[in-house]
């Protein structure tokens, strides 16, 4: 049965977060909850100007905010540099990640040649090959499998049927979701026309490794190919979500953002800092440089420049995307305004003619 967290001080959470408090520093917090469906007790934020409406109308006991927000009657506020950023900060005081007890479970697959730190965690079905090594206080699932060779670092988690192949290297801190692969081989191929039977395309082997820098997260389903020789990179602090696909020897600089179903494309560069929306393409051979943001469903066929802002497919500039937008609009109108004229222009033809 899950239990309630336990109540805190609000000026306790103040502190916590390094805010300023306008309010009365021993009403007790309960837990935390949006504008719109908090109650009394609950702490919510406010950080962007859109949730003006709903920022009026909470009835949350006190909310997160940024310095230029005006007090408001019957709310306390504690104010902050970055509301959301504080309100990340007390979800994880209210609701700590659990831990499982360290130890292999009755049901893991260990091989006798692989090192688990006393302090892991392998759970009931999780398989660790020979070789491989897991880290103290890491934890592997039910289903997770770590190949031969395979590193995980310390802290960790893999999540239930995450598989990390043979030789591949997952960093410390790092969260790998569920049925995410770390290490399949990469999509290569050699067309040969004269194969036995027939024309083939013929498999390039992959034996390159994937690694994983420290400060990972991987959504589920996720991919991240090995490379066909040396290594398909994750920099360190880099969040991948859920249908995210990398390619073969990428390599993704750190504290960069890839969105859903994004994909990139072997021997890209993804340079430090990027974020990729939703549904982004890129292909192989390219850099997409350092800072530089792709808007959702673009296609990148081309080097961006570091800090760069690009939408569209192709990708050009954004505010370029947008005037291209806006007049897609309007070209019914213009073709209307077209006919209009041709028709006109054949009547004085023909008038001149007569």
């Amino acid at each position: 049965m899950k239990t309630s967290p336990a109540p805190r001080r609000l000026g306790e959470l103040a502190a916590h977060v390094g805010g300023e408090l306008l309010g009365d520093s021993e009403q007790l917090i309960h837990g935390l909850n949006g504008l719109e469906e908090a109650g009394p007790g609950d702490v919510s934020f406010y950080g962007n100007t859109r949730y003006r409406r709903q920022f009026e109308a909470t009835r949350a006991s006190a909310v997160l905010v940024g310095g230029d927000v005006s007090p408001r009657e019957g709310v306390a506020l504690v104010r902050v540099p970055n509301p959301h950023l504080a309100y990340a900060k007390l979800l994880h005081l209210f609701h700590p990640n659990p831990r499982p007890a360290p130890g292999i479970r009755p049901g893991a697959w260990v091989h006798p040649e692989a090192t688990v730190h006393p302090e892991a965690t392998v759970m009931p079905g999780a398989s660790v090959d020979a070789g491989a090594k897991v880290g103290a206080r890491s934890v592997l699932y039910p289903g997770a499998y770590l190949g031969e060779h395979a590193e995980v670092g310390e802290d960790s988690v893999l999540h239930p049927n995450v598989t990390v192949r043979e030789r591949c290297i997952v960093g410390s801190r790092c969260i790998l979701h569920a049925s995410s692969v770390v290490g399949a081989d990469g999509f290569g191929f050699a067309f040969n026309p004269e194969g036995a039977a027939g024309p083939e395309h013929y498999k390039i082997p992959q034996v390159g490794i994937v690694r994983i820098e420290d400060d990972v997260e991987v959504g589920a389903c996720t991919c991240i190919d090995r490379a066909t020789v040396g290594e398909t990179v994750v920099g360190r602090g880099t969040k991948l979500d859920n249908l995210v696909q990398i390619a073969h020897n990428v390599n993704v600089g750190a504290l960069s953002l890839i969105c859903a179903q994004a994909g990139v494309s072997g021997s890209a560069e993804i340079g430090m800092g990027v974020v990729l929306a939703g549904q982004v393409g890129v292909v192989g051979h390219i850099r997409v440089g350092d800072m530089a943001k792709v808007g959702a469903q673009s296609g990148v066929a081309h080097d961006v420049p570091d800090g760069q802002v690009v939408s569209g497919s192709p990708a050009v500039p954004h505010k370029e995307w947008l005037r291209a937008s806006a007049a897609v609009g309007q070209v019914a109108d213009l073709l209307k305004e077209m006919r209009a004229l041709r028709r006109r222009v054949e009547l004085l033809e023909k008038e001149m003619g007569e």
